[in-house]
């Protein structure tokens, strides 16, 4: 039986979901830096298990219902989990939906899709590449008020790092290292965009 192909939307199809949404400026630099990370980290694994332009799709488009979420206080992972899959793309969905927190912790596994696309969110404050203590930072000051929640925010920083210490240690570099590389790469097309069409 041959295996049926997942549907992604493409770089640009991407870029017109996320006009069509109304995404806010802000939040679509995020969207890009959070691809760029993405993508580089990607190739730099170089796992053949990882489907890049899945990676590529799920990041660009992460904080699809981001914007609206502000007036709607809706779980915007969720909601743009439920988005896309009615869109069509359930499998882009699925990790859209695991960007704030991932369904499963594993230890000593081969890096899914959805650990790169959480993870490099987490190393993206606004558009502007940070350490993972800084962006946690950034998170527990402006979600963690509640006891409860800050418990969580805590707990959930600890699981990110577990991730990150997996996923360096499958990379020739460092997590400090990160935004020093991505600042040498010589420029070439874009992986991500630069903006959205009009």
């Amino acid at each position: 039986m041959k295996a049926e192909r997942i549907k992604v939307p493409s770089e640009r199809d991407c870029h017109r979901l996320i006009s069509e949404m109304g995404m806010m400026e802000h939040i679509v630099a995020h969207s890009l830096q959070v691809c760029r990370v993405a993508l580089f980290l990607t190739d730099r694994l170089d796992l053949p298990s990882l489907n890049r332009e899945l990676i590529q799709a799920a990041a660009l488009l992460h904080d699809i219902t981001k914007t609206r979420s502000f007036r709607t206080q809706e779980a915007h992972a969720e909601t743009g989990e439920h988005l896309l899959a009615g869109l069509g793309y359930p499998e882009v969905g699925r990790i859209v939906g695991q960007h704030v927190r991932l369904n499963h912790y594993r230890a000593e596994a081969i890096p899914t899709e959805a650990e790169i696309v959480n993870y490099a969110d987490k190393r993206v404050l606004h558009d502007r590449i940070v350490s993972l203590g800084e962006r946690m930072a950034y998170i527990l000051e402006r979600y963690g008020q509640e006891a409860d929640r800050r418990r969580y925010i805590l707990l959930l920083c600890e699981k990110t790092r577990e991730l990150e210490k997996r996923l360096f240690g499958r990379l020739p570099f460092g997590p400090d290292d990160l935004n020093r590389l991505l600042a040498e790469e010589v420029p070439g097309p874009p992986a991500c965009g630069h903006g959205i069409p009009a």
